[in-house]
């Protein structure tokens, strides 16, 4: 492991800290297994969805896909009409270490790949994305992870130290995106997981050992 002292944590959010699942609402409106496999490997796919995070705009992503699909009309719109279903919770593991990482004046912020406008709803939604210092999000600059520019935007946005940043995602791709930016970064699976990669970087959490030797 690196002697860098980490001085910049920068989260992912979804399925980092709140959970995020497209299968969700789709499951009532598509109750067929088969056909809702279907649906997301030929409609609504994920590389669809990742042309929001880059800053298209529903309406014209929404256009696209019922120009080639009249049919699904329907099913096509329901993914943004539903998308606050998609989004059911944060994981509180994982939000109690990012409370102490604040609570503890860690230099603290988030960098996602997230369409503008239901990040802002998502905002509403979760208070917890307004605890650190500021977030990148995909939407607003056009960048999406793991172009090694946004890593490059989000550093010079926060007056970031790329060696002494350490990175957190659930995406492998996107740890090693930002890897190449000369981040360091760790792949996210669970918060336990998370503590102990903060640990072997040096980010040892005071007040939550303080509060499991209660």
């Amino acid at each position: 492991m690196s002697t860098i002292e980490i001085r910049h944590i920068v989260f992912d959010i979804g399925k980092v800290l709140i959970h995020y699942d497209p299968q969700i609402p789709y499951r009532r409106l598509i109750p067929d297994q088969a056909e809702r496999d279907w649906f997301f490997a030929n409609v609504c796919t994920h590389d669809w969805n990742v042309e929001q995070d880059r800053g298209r705009s529903w309406e014209e992503a929404e256009s696209l896909l019922i120009e080639c699909h009249p049919e699904r009309e329907d099913h096509i719109r329901a993914f943004r009409r539903h998308w606050h279903e998609m989004v059911p919770h944060a994981y509180t593991e994982t939000v109690m270490l990012l409370e102490s990482l604040v609570a503890e004046e860690r230099d603290v912020t988030m960098l996602t790949n997230f369409a503008s406008d239901t990040f802002r709803e998502a905002l509403k939604r979760f208070p917890l994305l307004a605890l650190p210092r500021g977030v990148t999000v995909s939407g607003d600059v056009g960048l999406i992870k793991p172009d090694i520019e946004i890593y490059r935007t989000h550093a010079q946005t926060f007056g970031l130290d790329p060696a002494a940043t350490l990175f957190i995602d659930d995406s492998m791709a996107n740890v090693e995106g930002a890897r190449t930016a000369g981040w360091q970064a760790v792949h996210f699976a669970d918060a336990q997981k998370l503590r102990a990669d903060l640990a072997a970087h040096g980010v040892h959490l005071a007040r939550l050992e303080r509060r499991a030797a209660l």
